[in-house]
């Protein structure tokens, strides 16, 4: 039987045919290749009663190709100021929202900035973040609406933005708990069957006046625990109320019930001074700037320090600290200021906040109240006060001259030993258990006790 022969045509198929088949097959037998994850884009909304801020946190690569804006790693903030107006163009016609009934909202874009950032996985790049302010129709609801939202995804189709909620007062969220505690609500993705981005809905809803004001007492206590200059500076101020003074010199010591009198009126004003400053400056929506008042509270800290060294006002203690309470009650007013509430909210946050304030002070100073009076008793209470009151001094010099302008390691180092309240209360408890113990132990063997009265 005779073959036909193959054609040029024929075997040239073939060749191809196995080509094509061996490649498949090397392709789907070859391990996946890694791709670079990539940096998405982050939408931080602050949901206040007539309107919701939001905060846009853009890759800047990604935002130049889906925009065609010409922005990269060396744009300087002049350039960017020159594309202001491009970028805001560009985004009002990618940002949306919506009522559930389809009625727009406005959308009012502000300020921008480039910075430096790095995601998980993805390193270091550049970043373009936007502030907008997004407001509801008449008759709207800031808390339930539809988020047609597509920048950067309409271009750029593996693209994904994260929609969280950083602030939100009914629902117990407050701004100052940073980013890393809010929740998210949402993805924005390209839908690959369809290839739309379908509108986002948010809704919340499920909010009420009574988480907003259970945050802002843990917001108070917080602020109390983490906020290492207004603890040191009532402890401070503290340290020699059990003594007595003979000229310009602590000397001789009261009994432990007016000691504990002077705590007490001493603690009382405080509070008082704090309280008042922070509500005249919230309901009168004072706009204070923080540099002066933080420079103020570290200044409040160097006087009690020395005063624990030689009496600059012996007796008056109290009225030192209502005095000083007022500028430490204008730091903690800052932080209601940011949360941009409205009367009935502030109201209820500032009791709650305040009352979150009093309870952690007061556990701490019953704390510290037994280490403070047994300090005193010492045979070398002197010098342990003198040690204590020196640290402190150093470390609010060091904060003084930071928050004018000018930063320091002593700062710095301050404010890494102070990150945790704790630690503080953890020394000067440790310190006056030991010391007693010691002296518990020198009372046993009345050679050594003399000896050890003798070298005070």
């Amino acid at each position: 039987m005779s073959r036909r022969p193959i054609s040029l045509t024929h075997a040239l198929r073939m060749l191809t045919g196995i080509a094509v088949a061996v490649t498949a097959a090397l392709l789907l037998a070859a391990p996946p290749a890694a791709a670079h994850p990539m940096p998405h884009s982050v939408l931080l909304l602050d949901v206040h009663e007539t309107s919701v801020a939001a905060e846009l946190e853009l890759p800047v690569s990604d935002f130049s190709r889906a925009s065609g804006i010409g922005l990269d790693g060396d744009t300087t903030a002049r350039q960017l100021t020159a594309r202001t107006a491009a970028i805001r163009t560009y985004l009002a016609a990618h940002v949306r929202p919506t009522t559930t009934r389809g009625t727009a909202w406005t959308v009012a874009l502000g300020a921008m900035a480039l910075s430096r950032t790095e995601q998980t996985s993805t390193g270091p790049y550049r970043e373009l973040t936007v502030q907008a302010t997004l407001t509801p129709p008449a008759g709207g609801d800031p808390r339930r609406f539809v988020l047609d939202y597509d920048a950067i995804v309409h271009q750029v189709v593996t693209h994904t933005v994260l929609v969280s909620v950083r602030q939100d007062w009914a629902t117990g969220k407050v701004a100052d708990e940073g980013q890393d505690s809010a929740t998210q609500v949402g993805v924005i993705r390209i839908d690959s069957r369809t290839m739309t981005v379908a509108p986002l809905s948010v809704n919340l809803e499920s909010g009420s006046i009574w988480s907003g004001t259970y945050a802002m007492f843990r917001l108070g206590a917080g602020h109390i625990l983490e906020g290492t200059d207004h603890l040191l500076f009532l402890l401070i101020l503290l340290l020699p109320a059990p003594l007595l003074t003979a000229g310009k010199r602590w000397s001789g010591l009261t009994s432990t019930k007016t000691a504990v009198g002077r705590i007490g009126r001493t603690t009382l004003a405080f509070t008082i001074g704090h309280s008042v400053a922070l509500a005249v400056s919230a309901f009168g929506r004072l706009d204070i700037p923080a540099q002066p008042v933080e420079a103020f509270i570290a200044l409040s800290i160097l006087v009690g320090a020395v005063h624990a060294i030689r009496p600059l006002f012996p007796g008056r203690e109290a009225v030192v600290a209502g005095v000083f309470g007022l500028g430490h009650g204008l730091a903690f007013s800052l932080t209601l200021a940011e949360m941009h509430l409205s009367t009935t909210q502030l109201a209820l946050s500032l009791a709650g906040f305040n009352f979150g304030i009093e309870c952690m002070q007061l556990v701490l100073v019953l704390l510290a109240l037994p280490s403070l009076i047994c300090l005193t008793r010492l045979p070398r209470h002197a010098a342990v006060r003198t040690a204590c009151a020196a640290l402190t001094a150093g470390a609010a010099l060091g904060w003084l001259v930071d928050r004018l302008g000018l930063p320091n390691p002593v700062a710095r180092a301050a404010d890494s030993a102070g990150t945790h309240t704790s630690q503080l209360l953890l020394v000067l408890v440790t310190t006056a258990l030991l010391a007693t113990l010691r002296m518990a132990v020198s009372r046993g063997h009345p050679r050594r006790s003399w000896r050890f009265a003798h070298r005070s």
